[in-house]
């Protein structure tokens, strides 16, 4: 089978499809990878890396759609790719359909597409394993840039994180405690910083307790409490995935307005619509804005920071998809695995997830 690897057209998108060592896996058993010239530049992966691995290097998008099956993507598709899709292409990346924009579904629907959404890809225990990944990153980057944007020189309420002995740490709380949550917990924690996490699901907060030994305080996540406890935060973290939805909105306008000035909020909910009713989606070249006193961070890829790290992790969550894909086929992959077929959105140009159907007030075709 025949893989293509673009480079990302979104700005600052730093991250990559496949890396050397992906590519190396699938050419080992019979496959054909074409990698867009310098597509990995942005992770430190050069083109004499993925020559070496068995990748066919392509000078530009256009030859990359044109001659594979299957795109592996990081971001969805950007307007100006849309018509470079191929009748009856496979498309694999992270593709939050439910936020995206009309023109992409019917490129899609054009196109006669199979779109796998990365982030929707689910085992039958509920488990999201290839958005799994990205959330361990995402957690753990995040006191790097919530320290940063305390800082006064950035606007910040200039607030150590750790604080220092007789002056208090800053006040982290955590909307959410799934695995992006978990791991921004483990993170400020081991800054130092004093961390609750609130969340609508008993056993999941159970586990938070007894994973961090009860340095941790955890809240059901009523509307009260998201409201008591916010008012005293430094940084608050929005961590809340309805797979296939778009995110709920759990603070209101009227809560950042209480909060104290200059603190930080981060919506890491931002790529499925955000959960705070004052985001908005940001860049890494223009990453904040200031509302109601308070500062912004809604950036949807900000992994891209790290995308050396980020895109290794999506490899390996990713691989045993790719895998399966090349030795059966697009159709009896999807058919074999019932994870797979739970990360399909569109298919051969029919949209086919109810979810993404009714997140867009579209029917299942």
């Amino acid at each position: 089978m025949n893989f293509g690897v673009p480079k990302e057209v979104r700005d600052l998108e730093n991250r990559v499809g496949l890396t050397p060592a992906g590519v190396h896996a699938l050419v080992e058993v019979g496959h054909r990878v074409y990698v867009e010239r310098n597509a990995g530049a942005g992770a430190g992966f050069s083109d004499e890396n993925y020559r070496a691995t068995g990748a066919e290097i392509v000078y530009s998008a256009e030859e990359v759609y044109g001659r594979a099956e299957v795109i592996a993507k990081m971001t969805r598709l950007a307007a100006k790719e849309h018509a470079l899709l191929r009748d009856g292409q496979t498309v694999m990346c992270f593709l939050h359909l439910a936020v995206a924009s009309p023109d992409l579904v019917e490129a899609l629907q054009e196109h006669s597409v199979t779109a796998i959404a990365y982030e929707m890809i689910q085992t039958d225990d509920g488990a999201l394993p290839v958005l799994l990944t990205s959330s361990e990153v995402a957690g753990r980057l995040a006191p790097v840039i919530a320290g940063n944007l305390l800082s006064s020189t950035r606007g910040g309420r200039g607030i150590l994180l750790s604080g220092v002995p007789g002056v208090p740490a800053a006040a982290v709380v955590i909307l959410g405690a799934g695995v992006l949550g978990e791991n921004a917990a483990r993170a400020f924690i081991g800054l130092g910083a004093q961390v609750t996490v609130l969340d609508r699901t008993p056993a999941k907060l159970h586990r938070i307790d007894e994973m961090f030994g009860g340095r941790v305080t955890t809240m059901y996540a009523t509307a009260y409490n998201i409201q008591r406890v916010i008012e005293f935060a430094d940084v608050l973290i929005g961590a809340v995935l309805v797979p296939g939805q778009r995110a709920p909105i759990l603070v209101t306008r009227e809560m950042i307005k209480r909060m104290r000035a200059r603190a930080v909020v981060m919506d890491f909910s931002i790529d499925q619509g955000g959960c705070f009713e004052t985001s908005r989606p940001t860049t890494l070249r223009d990453p904040t804005f200031v509302a109601e006193g308070v500062i912004h961070y809604c950036v949807p890829n900000l992994l891209a920071q790290v995308a050396r790290t980020a895109s290794h992790a999506l490899l390996n969550a990713a691989l045993p998809y790719l895998y399966e894909i090349g030795t059966y086929g697009v159709d009896e992959a999807i058919k074999r695995d019932p994870s797979l077929a739970r990360g399909v959105n569109v298919w051969n140009g029919k949209l086919v997830n109810k979810q993404i159907a009714d997140a867009l007030g579209m029917d299942v075709e």
